[in-house]
């Protein structure tokens, strides 16, 4: 495989794109009275996942990227708390959020598999 010489070379970053485009699409159905609250919160939550990966690469130093990684986490489970009460509240239907949840734990996973791995 080539090395990863940006941060678009990282799955984890595109997959972590995906999750951002497809949850924009998805919240434009929700109450147009939920645009400043839950939505606002559901888009800066999964952009700030794909801008961490990126910002803690961009730092070029292995510890910052694991830094930024945990950060990313963080930012992670507060998505995949807001999609639950959206699925809740029955602004998600069932499929929708499932396809999410299960990105999103694909993502959480991929994470933890880059933070257990020794520091180089």
């Amino acid at each position: 495989m080539d090395k990863i010489k940006t941060y678009h070379d990282l799955i984890i970053w595109r997959k972590s794109m995906d999750l951002a485009r497809h949850c924009y699409l998805l919240t434009k159905s929700f109450p147009v009275d939920e645009r400043f609250g839950l939505v606002s919160q559901i888009n800066r939550s999964v952009v700030s996942v794909a801008s961490n990966i990126a910002e803690g690469f961009g730092r070029k130093s292995p510890e910052e990227f694991r830094r930024f990684l945990k950060i990313t986490l963080g930012s992670l489970y507060e998505f995949k708390t807001q999609i639950e009460l959206s699925k809740d509240l029955g602004f998600l239907k069932a499929e929708e959020y499932v396809f999410m949840n299960e990105l999103s734990d694909e993502i959480g996973k991929m994470i933890n598999t880059i933070l257990k791995r020794p520091q180089v």
